[in-house]
């Protein structure tokens, strides 16, 4: 099928809701795993710990080590003392952030929110792109500090479950804050089992996307091509760069952890598939007749319907492919989306 024919309605498939994950499992690393080698369309069922067998000397496994902020803030409109809502998408500048406000309407410009008996102030500014808001924030001392007080993990709408430990929306090798949404596929690694990776042979390495509207924003074009993705900051390290380039000169794979990490590649990386240094905003959408340039394989958790995370798997496997596997992990009950189980597509 061409690009230009691509339908929403062909990234559909029919998901139960109680095998949506509600909780994440005690033991990051039990979760399933599910292999699907896209050579062949052939499927095998593993637990996530199995991975070490589907890893090879040389291969460069990529990791994304954002970090989400407690980015969910609840308050009132300071006119009405109506309730309002604001999750943090991205900082532009000094205390001037880009968010979602609900509800978006009473939320004009001009209007003043309150948070935490006045401890956090904010005034909308401006309605940008996409209906978010630009929203400036009044308080004393750290901002981080104060946030951290006030605001809730950003947990996806599909999750009704409250969050025992905030530590489970975060990957072990989290670093860099700036997510407003955990890179899920990566909450499956524990550090022994990274340290048992390392002995094995395998390069690791470690790049950053900030989670923002981008990955978790619903299509709802009709045609695939008219989906505009939001804009997210990523940055690759020269060591980093580094170790991606040797390794797949040397003939090892690339396996990225995530699909934020697979579009951060795609993003750095020149038609030869070389990655380089730097960093920026990227927007970039991939979907099914991408040619991929830097990415040979890829661990990923299993997406939501008719979402451009769907498409960017299938852009990797083949669409027919990736349904196939998703309605045998459906027959098998994997668990999906950002607490659930795991696949690995090489």
């Amino acid at each position: 099928m061409a690009a230009e024919e691509l339908r929403t309605s062909d990234f559909f498939f029919d998901l139960p809701q109680e095998l949506i994950a509600q909780d994440p499992l005690e033991d990051r690393s039990s979760s399933r795993l599910l292999v699907l080698d896209r050579s062949r369309g052939e499927v095998s069922h593993h637990g996530f710990r199995d991975i070490l067998q589907f890893l090879q000397p040389g291969d460069c496994l990529v990791l994304n080590d954002t970090k989400v902020i407690p980015a969910r803030l609840l308050g009132q409109r300071e006119e009405t003392g109506g309730h309002v809502e604001v999750l943090l998408l991205k900082r532009q500048e000094g205390d001037v952030w880009e968010t979602l406000v609900k509800p978006g309407k009473k939320c004009r410009p001009g209007a003043r929110l309150v948070f935490g008996d006045g401890r956090l102030r904010a005034q909308v500014l401006e309605t940008v792109q996409e209906g978010c808001r630009l929203v400036k924030f009044e308080y004393q001392g750290i901002f981080e500090e104060v946030l951290d007080a006030l605001g809730e993990m950003p947990l996806p709408p599909y999750i009704t479950h409250r969050l025992a430990d905030p530590s489970r929306y975060q990957t072990v090798y989290a670093k860099h804050e700036g997510s407003a949404a955990a890179p899920t596929a990566g909450l499956h690694f524990t550090r022994e089992l990274l340290e048992e990776i390392g002995t094995k042979g395998v390069e690791t390495a470690c790049v950053t996307l900030h989670v923002g509207l981008g990955t978790f924003r619903p299509v709802k074009e009709e045609r695939v091509l008219d989906h505009h993705m939001h804009q997210e900051f990523y940055q690759v390290s020269e060591e980093a760069a580094e170790k991606i380039n040797r390794a797949r000169a040397a003939g090892g794979r690339i396996i990225c952890v995530g699909t934020t990490s697979c579009r951060t590649l795609e993003s750095a990386a020149d038609q030869e598939g070389i990655v380089h240094a730097g960093g920026g905003s990227t927007e970039i959408f991939i979907y099914p007749g991408y040619r991929f340039r830097a990415v040979d394989a890829l661990v990923t958790n299993f997406h939501l319907p008719e979402s451009t995370l769907l498409m960017l798997v299938s852009a990797l496997a083949g669409r027919e492919k990736v349904l196939a596997a998703y309605e045998e992990a459906v027959r098998e009950r994997y668990r999906f989306f950002s607490f659930g189980d795991a696949m690995f597509i090489f």
